[in-house]
Order: structure tokens, then C-alpha cells, then sequence
């Protein structure tokens, strides 16, 4: 029997990340816990170590082994996509600091995985991370990113619809 596997996925963001812990067990997912780190307005380098110590928090309570995050996209204003560069770093870093193997997804990816598309939208996300994983209720929007990347993760990155990443280059969070 395999052993189990405990996963954390992180969906970053400067006012909000999400993050979701699940294990893999043979090819068997289960929840495990999921939420939000919310940083209050304020210097840049305060709301870093919020991320960086909640999610210190996060590792040191549910001892995830593996660590998937999404990659940022490039987005039209380059400042945002900046500052959602910062925090991916602090997700990141808190991370390894645990000694923890980080792998990255892109969005395209992570939707593939979970639902099929990777151009689904956001509530189609969430309405097949709460069926894979069988939770009562809708998570919240990052907490489902996050959960929805740690499935991606433990699919071996290629998803439920087996999406074949050789050979191919990411282009505006695209593969082409």
C-alpha cells in the first residue's frame, strides 16, 4: 500500500493567500484543511512576513511534505504583477525554510487538472474541488485555487486530462 502523501497548495497574493492541505493516498485525495492569510494594508515588507509566517504556521501544524504554488502571470499592469511576484517569493520561502520541495503551475495547468479546461472560470473550479475532494460546502475562491493546485500536484502535474507539458513553453501563464 502506498504511503500517504500530505500536499500544500498555495494560491499567493499580496491582500490574500490561499492555501489547502490534502494527502494523496495511493489514488486517493483527501481534505484536509484549507484557508486564507489575510495582510492588512501597510508597508510592503510587513505584509511579506505576514504571508511568510502564516504559512509557517500552516506547515508547522499539518506537516505537509510537498508544496505546490501557482506561477504568476503577467498581467496588463506591471506594478501588480510585481508586488504578486513578492509575495509568490515570501509563499516560497516559507516554504523551503521547512526544507520543503516547491513545484510550480501554471494557471492553464491547475485548471486542467481539475477541471478539464485551462480556461475555466473561477466557480467551476470551485465546484470541482469541492466534488473531488467531497467537502460539504463551497471553499472559499483562494482556499479552492490552493486546493486546486495541490490537486494538480498530486496528479503528477499533468492532470485529470493528462496535459502534456514537454516540449512546450509558458507564454502569459499559457503553454505554447
Amino acid at each position: 500500500m502506498n504511503a500517504a502523501i500530505r500536499i500544500l497548495g498555495i494560491d499567493p497574493g499580496l491582500r490574500v493567500t490561499g492555501f489547502g492541505i490534502l494527502e494523496k493516498s495511493g489514488g486517493k485525495l483527501t481534505y484536509v484543511t484549507s484557508g486564507c492569510i489575510k495582510t492588512v494594508a501597510g508597508e510592503l515588507p510587513q505584509r511579506l512576513k505576514t504571508i511568510v509566517d502564516g504559512l509557517a504556521e500552516v506547515i508547522g501544524a499539518n506537516a505537509p511534505v510537498q508544496v505546490a504554488v501557482e506561477k504568476v502571470f503577467v498581467n496588463v499592469n506591471p506594478q501588480s504583477t510585481l508586488l504578486l511576484g513578492q509575495a509568490r517569493g515570501a509563499a516560497i520561502c516559507a516554504a523551503v525554510m521547512h526544507d520543503l520541495p516547491v513545484s510550480e503551475y501554471t494557471a492553464l495547468q491547475v485548471k486542467q487538472a481539475v477541471v478539464g479546461n485551462g480556461h475555466a472560470k473561477k466557480e467551476q473550479v470551485q465546484e470541482m474541488v469541492k466534488r473531488l475532494l467531497r467537502l460539504a460546502g463551497d471553499p472559499n475562491p483562494d482556499a479552492a485555487d490552493a486546493l486546486a493546485c495541490a490537486i494538480c500536484h498530486a496528479h503528477g502535474g499533468q492532470g485529470l486530462g493528462r496535459l502534456a507539458t514537454a516540449g512546450y513553453r509558458v507564454k502569459r501563464g499559457r503553454l505554447i
